[in-house]
């Protein structure tokens, strides 16, 4: 099976400038499903101890990633396919992740869009910045040049990356991956329950395959 995801490991040594330059495909790979659909062990793990979930009437999807991940960027766009025909009761959110400091930084500019009403119009757009125009976006200068270079003002979103709001959903994102177990990226968690990764599901464009399946499963023990 070929390596899709990025470990804890991995993850502190590839580095920004190392993630900028990285290849940002994954290649499709076998994978035989068992009859019946994705296999536990294999295709996906159950945790041993479920996240407590909020009361929503919802199943809870997680991706877990980080911008500076080829593999996350690889994902993205299945990500976003799913996330398009999102059935009506399931509710999608992304979760990024600091395994170190510096990655954290990555967190925070997430943060930031989000409590500026920008991040549907600019998660995108930051990993194309990455991965696409190999920008490291590891600098406060590089950041808040790419806000005003997309209609933000920037010394407003410097700031706001140092509020206590972006600092406090900073923490909430570290409590949930530490919940879920994230000891890599990308990685689905689905309902407190089960995760999944394009590397168990055989390849990125099987990660939702998978996903849907888990979702069921929640539905059912709902």
């Amino acid at each position: 099976m070929k390596h899709t995801c990025i470990n804890r490991r991995e993850f502190n040594a590839i580095g920004l400038a190392g993630a900028a330059g990285a290849l940002g495909l994954v290649a499709g790979t076998s994978s035989a499903y068992a009859q019946g659909g994705p296999v536990e062990g294999t295709h996906y793990l159950k945790l041993a101890q479920p996240v407590p979930q909020t009361s929503t009437g919802k199943v809870e999807v997680v991706e877990f990633f980080w911008y500076g991940c080829p593999h996350c960027y690889a994902l993205e766009p299945f990500v976003e396919q799913w996330a398009a025909k999102l059935p009506a009761d399931v509710n999608f959110r992304r979760v990024p992740v600091g395994f170190a400091p510096q990655h954290e930084f990555h967190q925070k500019v997430f943060y930031t869009l989000e409590a500026m009403g920008k991040l549907g119009e600019l998660h995108r757009k930051f990993f194309d910045a990455i991965h696409k125009d190999h920008k490291r976006m590891a600098t406060e200068a590089e950041v808040v040049a790419f806000a005003s270079a997309n209609g933000l003002d920037g010394a407003k979103f410097a700031d706001t990356m140092k509020s206590f709001t972006v600092i406090g959903k900073v923490r909430q994102a570290k409590q949930l991956s530490d919940a879920y177990h994230v000891d890599g990226v990308p990685m689905v968690g689905v309902q407190g329950r089960f995760t999944t990764s394009a590397t168990m599901a055989g390849a990125a464009e099987r990660t939702f395959m998978v996903v849907d399946f888990l979702v069921n499963k929640a539905r059912q023990a709902a």
